[in-house]
C-alpha cells in the first residue's frame, strides 16, 4: 500500500486519450448534471440549507475532486449521508459553524492522503457501515414526512433531531394538506414506475416538471421552493468566515465527523466503482482530493461534499471512463444555475420529499441488513443494530463512537477466545510430526504451547503456567503466536522473574518475528539468554537435557 502513488488518476489517463471517449465523458457528464440538479437541491434542503447550496457543492467540490481525485469516473457532490449531520450544525452554529467544520474536515482529509491512511478504512466493520447508513436512511425519510404531507407546526417549531421531528409531525398531524400528499403521492409514483419506462431521462426530473405543472395549472396551495426560500442564482463569491480558537476547537468534533464519514463514503464509492469497469482507484489521492474538494465547497457557500455512489454509477453506465466527466457535470451545472435556477422556486415541496424517500429507499440497503440478520454471527448483529438504533434516536457522531468501540471489543473477546496456554501433553493432534509422543521430554522439563495472539485480553492467561518442585527447565512453544503486545510482554516478565526465584531456566521455542522484535526491545532476550531462545521444539529439548546435565 506504501507504494500507491499520490497523483490524480487524470493526469495518468490523458496520455491514452481519444476523441471518441471525450465524446463518452461529455455526453456522460451531461446525464449526470441532469441527474444531480434535483438531487443536489433535494439533499441541500434536508440539510437545512437554501437550494442553491447544494448546486455550489455539487459544482465546486465535484470539479476539484474529479480534476484532483484518485478514481477516474467518480462523481463527487452533496450526498444523504450528511443531511442530519448538516442539519444540526446549520440549527446549532448557523452557516459559520458549518463552513468551518467542512474546512476543518478537509484539512483532515488531505493530511490523511498524505499520511498514506487511505487502507485503513478497511478497519471498520462492515456491520457498522451497514448500521449506520441504514439509519441515516431512516432519519432522512423521517425528515421529510413534513413536506410530504404539507404539515405546518402549529407553534412554529423547528425540530432537528429526529425523534423531535417524528413527535412534531404526530402532534400537528391535524394540518394535514391533502393537496400536498396528492402532488407528493403523484410524483413518488413517477420516481417509482419511470425507470421502467426509460432508463435514459432520470425520473426525477420528470417528477420535478410533473410537480411544476399540478400545481400551476390545477392551482393548488402546496408549498413551493419559493415560498419557504429566497433563491440566487449565479456563482457565490468565496466567503471566509471569522476565526477564533473558541469556535474552532468548537467544530473539531463536527469535523471530525466529516472527514471520517467523507473517507468512508468516498472510498467505499470508488471500490463499487472498480468492481464496474474493472480499475483500481489510489485511496489516498482520493482523499486528498476529497479534502481539497471539501475546503472548495465551504469557502464558496457550499455544504460537506463527497463520492456519490448513484451518481458515479449512472456516470459509468453512459459511458464516463475518465475524470473528464466529472468536470463537464460540475461545468453543465454552472450553466443551469446561471440560467434556470430561478425556475427552481417553482418546485413544490412535496416534490422534493418524493425525491428523497426514494434516495432513502436507495441507500438504505435493507435487503444486506436483513440477510446479515439472517446470516451473521449474533455479536455482529448486535453491533449493526445498536448502531443502527443509535443514528436514529441520537445522531452519527454517538453510532460510530459506540458502534467501533462495542466491534473492538467483540473482536478482543474473539481474539482471547482463539489464544490459549496449554500444558504440551494436552496437544494430541494426530497429524502433527511435532507431537509429544515422538518426543522424549525428561521429568524435570514442563513445556507448555501458546496459541493465538497475546495481548491485554489474554495475559492473564500466562499465570496459568505452573512448575513442580523437581522442575528444573521451562520450555514454552510460541510457534502460534502472531503477536505480542506490551501487556503480554510484562506477563512474560513477571513469568522469568517467578521462575528464577523458584531455580527453573526458561528455554523459548520457535518466537516469531513480531515477538521475537518486542522481547528485543524489552530487554527480555538478554535476561533469558540468546542461547535459550531455539528455532525448533528438539532444538529446545536438547538445550533442556544440556541445562539439566549441567
Amino acid at each position: 500500500m506504501g507504494k500507491e502513488k499520490i497523483k490524480p488518476k487524470l493526469f495518468s489517463v490523458m496520455k491514452t486519450y481519444t476523441k471518441e471517449q471525450c465524446i463518452k465523458d461529455i455526453v456522460a457528464g451531461i446525464i449526470v448534471a441532469i441527474i444531480a440538479l434535483p438531487l443536489s437541491i433535494a439533499l441541500a434542503l434536508a440539510s437545512g440549507v437554501g437550494p442553491e447550496q447544494g448546486i455550489y457543492t455539487a459544482i465546486v467540490a465535484g470539479f476539484i475532486i474529479s480534476f484532483l481525485g484518485g478514481s477516474r469516473v467518480q462523481i463527487a457532490g452533496p450526498t444523504a449521508a450528511f443531511a442530519t449531520i448538516v442539519a444540526g450544525i446549520v440549527a446549532k452554529d448557523g452557516m459559520d459553524g458549518l463552513i468551518i467544520a467542512t474546512i476543518l474536515a478537509g484539512v483532515f482529509l488531505i493530511v490523511m492522503g498524505f499520511l498514506r491512511l487511505g487502507s485503513l478504512i478497511r478497519f471498520i466493520p462492515y456491520t457498522i457501515t451497514t448500521g449506520f447508513t441504514a439509519g441515516i436512511a431512516v432519519t432522512l425519510l423521517i425528515g421529510q414526512f413534513k413536506d410530504f404531507a404539507g404539515i405546518s407546526y402549529v407553534d412554529g417549531a423547528k425540530p432537528v433531531e429526529t425523534m423531535e421531528k417524528l413527535e412534531a409531525f404526530f402532534s400537528n398531524i391535524s394540518t394535514i394538506n391533502y393537496q400536498a400528499l396528492i402532488v407528493g403521492g403523484v410524483c413518488l409514483l413517477i420516481l417509482i414506475v419511470w425507470p421502467y419506462i426509460s432508463a435514459k431521462i432520470p425520473g426525477s426530473l420528470i417528477a420535478v416538471i410533473a410537480g411544476i405543472l399540478m400545481v400551476k395549472f390545477l392551482d393548488m396551495n402546496v408549498n413551493t421552493i419559493g415560498d419557504l426560500y429566497t433563491i440566487k442564482p449565479g456563482l457565490p463569491a468565496p466567503t471566509v468566515p471569522s476565526l477564533s480558537f473558541q469556535v474552532v476547537w468548537n467544530q473539531l468534533p463536527n469535523a471530525l465527523t466529516i472527514a471520517a464519514l467523507a473517507a468512508i463514503e468516498s472510498l467505499l464509492s470508488c471500490v463499487v466503482a472498480d468492481s464496474m469497469i474493472a480499475s483500481k482507484h489510489r485511496s489516498n489521492m482520493e482523499l486528498i482530493a476529497q479534502g481539497a474538494g471539501n475546503i472548495g465547497s465551504a469557502l464558496f457557500g457550499g455544504i460537506p461534499a463527497t463520492g456519490a455512489i448513484a451518481r458515479t454509477a449512472a456516470n459509468i453506465k453512459n459511458g464516463g471512463r475518465t475524470p473528464i466527466a466529472g468536470m463537464v457535470h460540475s461545468l453543465v451545472l454552472v450553466l443551469v444555475l446561471l440560467v434556470l435556477m430561478p425556475y427552481a422556486a417553482l418546485i413544490p415541496m412535496p416534490t422534493i420529499a418524493a425525491i428523497l424517500f426514494i434516495v432513502a429507499y436507495n441507500m438504505c440497503g435493507w435487503r444486506t441488513f436483513a440477510h446479515l440478520c439472517k446470516t451473521a454471527p449474533k455479536s455482529d448483529i448486535a453491533v449493526m443494530v445498536t448502531t443502527f438504533v443509535l443514528t436514529v434516536v441520537f445522531d452519527l457522531v454517538v453510532a460510530i463512537e459506540i458502534g467501533m468501540v462495542a466491534a473492538c471489543v467483540l473482536f478482543m473477546k474473539r481474539m482471547a477466545d482463539e489464544s490459549e496456554v496449554k500444558g504440551w501433553k494436552y496437544f494430541d493432534d494426530e497429524d502433527d510430526p511435532d507431537r509429544i509422543e515422538l518426543r522424549t521430554v525428561p521429568k524435570e522439563v514442563r513445556v507448555y504451547e501458546i496459541s493465538g495472539p497475546m495481548f491485554f485480553g489474554v495475559s492473564d492467561q500466562l499465570t496459568s503456567i505452573t512448575t513442580k518442585d523437581f522442575t528444573k527447565v521451562l520450555v514454552i512453544r510460541m510457534r502460534g503466536v502472531p503477536a505480542l503486545d506490551a501487556t503480554a510482554m510484562h506477563s512474560l516478565d513477571l513469568l522469568l522473574e517467578s521462575c528464577q526465584k523458584e531455580g527453573v531456566q526458561l528455554v523459548l521455542s520457535h518466537v516469531n518475528e513480531q515477538p521475537l522484535h518486542t522481547m528485543q526491545k524489552d530487554g527480555f532476550i538478554d535476561k533469558v539468554g540468546k542461547e535459550n531462545f531455539c528455532a525448533h521444539i528438539d532444538d529446545a529439548l536438547n538445550r533442556a537435557v544440556e541445562l539439566i546435565n549441567a
